[in-house]
Parts: structure tokens; sequence; C-alpha cells
């Protein structure tokens, strides 16, 4: 048996801490603009997550590891000025998502910080507050949400809440580099009248696929989403990856609009999924690029 661990801490410091993570996604089911002017995303929740642990402290400055994550660091500076002027603490971020590839590993990172700090400090850590906080750091996916949300992701809010997609295993090439989703979303994107009606119906479309638990229809959206926005953030393997879909039976194609990633979506429920995904997998890893395995979220992360 092992004695007691010793902790040293200055008198009187707080010790208030908190927890949280937030999931990732997997580039986006559809992505455009609606005729109005509005831009959107629609979310696919992956089990990959980032996680933020928050000690609070009202005297000390305010540190956070690694270093390099300065948007976090941001926010929890927005929230300590706040809450309470003056108060710092140690924030400590852990991810299993990859940087610049488009799978929101930005957005889960500050999701998990406004639920860490915020938890310590007894702030509202609901989806419509942690919006409230990331709006002045950037444009933000979804994930501050439970299951796949219509998002508007230039202003961060939310559209509309569609529900939970059923599971799903994502085939993705990783076609290299990475991409700034700051950057991107400052690139001027010129829609015609007729691709934003396009969204719409599109929009339209997998909304009643996702709620009536139509997973070709919504592979049909999503394949129709990765061509439409081709000219945006192109993917080199885009017509080698539709032979691959119509050769292995995928339910569509699913991209990252603004990262390095295509991937291919397979029904969880297929009684062909496991043949499916070798022969998809083989498949791509002889495109040359990496390739690699997702789940989708079906339940809200904690």
């Amino acid at each position: 048996m092992t004695g007691p661990s010793l902790i040293t801490r200055r008198p009187g410091a707080d010790l208030r801490s908190g927890r949280a993570e937030a999931s990732g996604t997997f580039g986006e089911l559809l992505q455009g603009r609606l005729p109005d002017g509005t831009d959107f995303l629609v979310t696919l929740p992956i089990t990959l997550r980032s996680r933020a642990w928050f000690r609070f402290d009202p005297a000390g400055p305010l540190r956070v590891f690694p270093a390099h994550k300065t948007k976090s660091l941001r926010l929890a500076e927005a929230m300590l000025a706040a809450h309470r002027p003056g108060g710092g603490g140690t924030l400590i971020l852990d991810s299993d998502l990859l940087i610049g590839k488009g799978l929101a590993s930005s957005s889960a990172d500050l999701v998990a910080t406004a639920r860490a700090v915020g938890g310590a400090l007894g702030m509202d850590t609901g989806p419509a507050a942690v919006e409230h906080w990331l709006r002045p750091i950037e444009p933000t996916d979804g994930v501050m949400h439970p299951g796949v949300v219509v998002f508007e992701h230039r202003e961060v809010r939310l559209r509309e809440a569609l529900g939970a997609l059923a599971p799903a295993t994502v085939v993705a090439v990783d076609e290299g580099g990475h991409l700034d989703t700051v950057a991107f979303n400052k690139r001027p994107k010129l829609y015609s009248p007729a691709e934003t009606a396009e969204f719409t119906a599109l929009l339209d479309a997998l909304t009643a696929a996702v709620r009536a638990g139509d997973p070709a229809a919504v592979g049909r959206v999503t394949t129709r989403s990765a061509v439409l926005n081709q000219r945006f953030a192109p993917k080199r393997h885009l017509d080698a990856m539709l032979a691959i879909a119509e050769r292995t039976g995928a339910l569509g194609l699913v991209c990252a609009h603004s990262g390095t990633m295509l991937g291919l979506l397979f029904d969880d429920a297929d009684p062909d999924r496991t043949r499916k995904v070798a022969e998809a997998h083989a498949a791509c890893e002889a495109l040359g690029d990496d390739t690699l395995l997702f789940r989708t979220l079906t339940q809200p992360s904690p």
C-alpha cells in the first residue's frame, strides 16, 4: 500500500477545477450557401475528441499547455475577465484530432476549453453560452451541439438540430498538407443563384434523410456537396474516390470542405459492411496517400 501523495501549493490558492471534452467532425455532410446569403454547414460528429482540464488560480498567471494553443488561451482570458478580472490558472489540452485536416480540431479545443473553464468558475456552459464565447474568436464548427446540426459557422449560430445519424464508418484519404480554416473562411466564395437554390434543395433532402434514418439518401447529398465544393478546396482524388464508392457500394463521398480529407461513407448496419470497408481501405491505400478510418458519434459527448 502506498502512502498519500504530497501536493505543494501556495497557501490560500483556489483549487477549483474543471474537466471537459468535445467531439470533432469528419468534415461536413453538406456545406454551402442559401439564397439569403447565409453560409452553413451540417456536422458529421466522430468519436475522436479534444479534452481540456483547467485549474483556477485567482492570483496566478494564466498558462496554457501546449503553448501554441493560443486561441484557447484567448478564450480562457475572456472568460476569466468576465468572471473575475485578474484571475488565472492552468489550462491543459489534449486531442485525438489532427490539425488542419478538416476534423474541427480547433473548434473542439475551444468548446472543451469553454466547458472546462466555465465548469471551474460556475459559469453557464450550455451550447448557446459556448457559442457566445467562441463568436469573437473565429468561425467555428457546431460541435458544442450534440448530434447532427445545421450550423451557421461564420456567425457561430445554430440554425437547426437534425438528430442523430445512424452508426457509420468513414474510410478516408488524407491528401496531405494543412489548411488554415480561418484563412479559408476569409476567401470570397461566389455561388450562382442556381447553386444556392440547389443547396436549399440539398439541405431539405438531408434534413429529411437524417430524420427518417435513410443512410442512402444521406450519401447522395454528401456526394453532391463534395462535387459542388470542388472549386474551393479541390481534392485531387475526387474522381478516383467516386469510382471506388461505386465499386465498393459506399453510401457516398463525404468531404472535409475546408480540409485535406475525402472519405467514403459506409452504413454500419449493412451486413456486408466488413467486406466493403476492407475493399475500400485497400483501394484507398493504392492511391498513395495516408488512409484512415473514422467512426461516427451517435451519442453526445459528456
